[in-house]
């Protein structure tokens, strides 16, 4: 019987404020729609949503073939640890696929790990830069969750979500050297001085 393959990957590990989101794409079909995708830092916004509605589409046409997601607060993150809180993410991820019950092989990126309850499970270092099901899942978590904030900026207004996304740019540094944290933001995480890399 054909294994399913299931691609996860994680956006906003390092950002100041808002969530931690984690994207999942699942098939046991032919991944020849996704030639030449690359890992979602290396697109632009537009190349990044084109690619978004591709993987959505596919959805859309075909049963064998999934995609979920799940996101963790900045409150939660900063309970339990942003390690534990992405771990969290990539379960609550698998849950909502439906073929978590048929065979399944998962294959996570760099330091993203499933609950110990799913044992064909392999991390990838740089596997958002190698295997096409891994970047495919960073667009889809890099899209939902730069909407996200672009939805908080409206809320946050004098924060600028919209334009850093959260992370800690100078102008994010600066705005919060002005104004102090907001709701989303994770009370854990330092200020940084600097640009965001």
């Amino acid at each position: 019987m054909a294994r399913y393959l299931i691609g996860i990957d994680e956006v906003g590990r390092g950002s100041l404020a808002g969530p931690i989101t984690v994207g999942a794409m699942a098939t046991k079909g032919k991944l020849n729609f996704l030639r030449g995708i690359k890992d979602s830092k290396k697109l632009s916004a537009k190349q990044r949503e084109k690619w978004f509605s591709k993987i959505k589409e596919k959805q859309l046409k075909h049963r064998n073939f999934e995609v979920a997601l799940a996101s963790v607060r900045a409150s939660t993150i900063d309970k339990i640890g942003i390690s534990a809180a992405a771990r969290l993410a990539v379960g609550r991820c698998l849950k909502k696929l439906a073929i978590r019950r048929k065979p399944h092989a998962i294959i996570l990126d760099g330091s993203l790990y499933a609950p110990r309850t799913y044992l064909n499970q392999t991390t990838i270092i740089k596997g958002d830069e190698k295997i096409p099901i891994i970047a495919a899942a960073s667009i889809i978590a890099k899209v939902t969750r730069d909407r996200k904030m672009v939805r908080l900026a409206k809320k946050y207004p004098k924060y600028w979500f919209d334009l850093h996304k959260g992370y800690g740019t100078i102008l994010h540094a600066r705005l919060l050297r002005k104004f102090g944290r907001s709701p989303v933001h994770r009370r854990s995480f330092r200020t940084p001085a600097g640009p965001h890399t």
